[in-house]
């Protein structure tokens, strides 16, 4: 009965920010390493970013340095992926997920509870 939200997706122009939010319910996230991945019309889910427990650790996917970056709050127990600077290419349907260790992994096979996902989209 743990679910994952994610919040804070929306429409924004390119060179914009936007802030995700993720929360849990029924349980928590913490001692969990927390993932975002992303998903695009037509291609697959590809990873974006992770967050170790406690959350001394981030990464990344190479293609988003220096504008996403992954943060958590454990006293709110909440994840957050904050994304600079974007551009068409980033429109996707964006989820997080637990996963069940607490180190940072870009394998989404490492991830067992998943969000509903939040819409992100930056027009051309």
């Amino acid at each position: 009965q743990l679910q994952l939200v994610e919040s804070g997706g929306g429409l924004v122009q390119p060179g914009g920010s936007l802030r995700l939010s993720c929360a849990a319910s029924g349980r928590t996230l913490s001692h969990a390493a927390v993932g975002w991945f992303r998903q695009a019309p037509g291609k697959e889910r590809e990873f974006v970013g992770s967050i170790s427990w406690p959350g001394r650790k981030t990464y990344v996917k190479a293609s988003v340095k220096g504008r996403f970056t992954v943060s958590r709050d454990n006293i709110m127990d909440m994840v957050y992926l904050q994304m600079n600077s974007l551009a068409p290419e980033d429109t996707a349907v964006y989820y997080c997920a637990r996963s069940q260790y607490e180190t940072v992994s870009d394998s989404s096979s490492d991830y067992i509870v998943w969000g509903q996902g939040t819409q992100v989209t930056v027009p051309v």
